[in-house]
């Protein structure tokens, strides 16, 4: 269990990542920071896609990334209900499991350098462009660094920066595509429609705009519930 001032610390780290990547985001003169993220993003949410569908009984094929911060998972069977909002929930499933582990326990170092291992496996497996590859792979390299040869302060204060980034992405990325759906030329890149539009073919019950609501009070519930019981609980306890 952590020490008093160990929760501080995390607590400390956690909220400069926090302001950072908010600074960022509000400057467009910085903007081009969170450049390589969209990339790390965009990989989370086609692996969502693809592991959901291994998940469901079907397969995963392959998946691509577009220099644009687009991308497109392509697989085979299992459950559509499960597979298409895999990506955005995925996403934000994955930044708040991330918050939670990076400063609820003490194994930093050992996080990030395993989930650096996994993610260049599955860019091994799944990978089929350039940009995907160049991502995964980069990715990779910067999480088993970080793992290896990084201060556990620095990781800490990385993996936070990554969580945090990761988990609003899933959320804004949803908003931006609740505000896109009436747009003929948004609602598709290069023919493929996107999630909602897909959700709404495959599975019925609600147009796009419905699950894309659900998809967006589900990522922001998960982000909530991880910053609950990672700093709030603790806090309301006075043992943080």
């Amino acid at each position: 269990m952590f020490s008093r001032a160990e929760r501080r610390r995390s607590f400390l780290l956690a909220v400069l990542a926090f302001l950072l990547v908010i600074v960022i985001w509000q400057l467009p003169q910085l903007n081009g920071l969170l450049y390589p993220f969209r990339f790390f993003v965009t990989s989370v949410h086609e692996l969502g896609h693809g592991l959901a569908a291994l998940l469901s009984g079907g397969q995963f094929l392959s998946y691509e990334v577009f220099g644009s911060g687009a991308g497109v998972a392509s697989t085979s069977g299992g459950n559509p209900a499960v597979i298409i909002p895999a990506g955005y929930i995925g996403t934000a499933l994955f930044g708040a499991a991330l918050l939670y582990l990076t400063n609820r326990t003490r194994f930093t170092k050992t996080i990030a350098f395993l989930l650096g291992i996994l993610f260049g496996v599955l860019t091994l497996l799944f990978a089929r462009n350039a940009t995907a590859w160049l991502a995964g792979a980069g990715s990779a390299a910067v999480l088993i660094l970080l793992g290896w040869k990084a201060p556990r302060f620095m990781t800490t204060f990385v993996l936070n920066v990554i969580a945090m980034i990761t988990g609003l992405n899933a959320v804004l990325d949803l908003w931006g595509l609740l505000h896109s759906l009436d747009s003929e030329v948004v609602s598709s890149l290069g023919g493929v429609p996107n999630d909602a539009y897909n959700m709404a073919q495959s599975v019925g019950i609600l147009p796009p705009a419905g699950w894309a609501m659900i998809w967006i009070v589900i990522s922001a519930g998960l982000l909530g519930l991880s910053a609950y019981i990672t700093f709030w609980r603790p806090l309301r306890k006075r043992r943080f």
